[in-house]
């Protein structure tokens, strides 16, 4: 990829209102959308949220698109923080392309990271999803607060 890919779809701390935003995407994003993702649940994991593919499932985020020039170093960046090596048995989440659809109803092709075989596994046989399909910081399965 030559400085450009495809947008990201965020569900947990890279949210506009939650602690990781601002230190990875403030001033290096040319959007930032709401959207949904079909076929994926979340569960709540410590301070972060998990989406796990789930038949039925949606997961409410937002799609960010980086700014030409900070494409590369983003995605280096966000592959770093949500601690993803292509094909590191070790992986907490793996980074996979799913279509995003947008409030007009537009599907896109967007990179999100889900969680990774054994951690889903785990998380399907002893967790709880969040209901709502939509993470905010400890209030997961509360009312939506985003700072004012």
């Amino acid at each position: 990829m030559s400085g450009t890919g495809p947008p990201f779809f965020v569900y947990g701390t890279l949210r506009p209102g939650e602690r990781n935003h601002d230190l990875f995407l403030l001033g290096r994003t040319r959007s930032e959308e709401p959207a949904r993702m079909t076929g994926l649940a979340l569960h709540p994991g410590p301070g972060y949220p998990y989406a796990v593919e789930e038949p039925g499932g949606t997961v409410t985020g937002d799609l960010v698109t980086a700014l030409p020039g900070a494409y590369e170093e983003l995605l280096a960046e966000l592959d770093a923080l949500e601690e993803y090596a292509p094909g590191d048995p070790r992986n907490l989440y793996e980074r996979v392309t799913r279509d995003a659809v947008l409030a007009d109803g537009r599907a896109v092709p967007a990179w999100v990271y889900i969680a990774a075989p054994g951690v889903a596994a785990r998380l399907r046989a002893g967790g709880r999803p969040i209901g709502s399909g939509e993470w905010h910081g400890a209030t997961a399965d509360g009312p939506a607060h985003r700072p004012a």
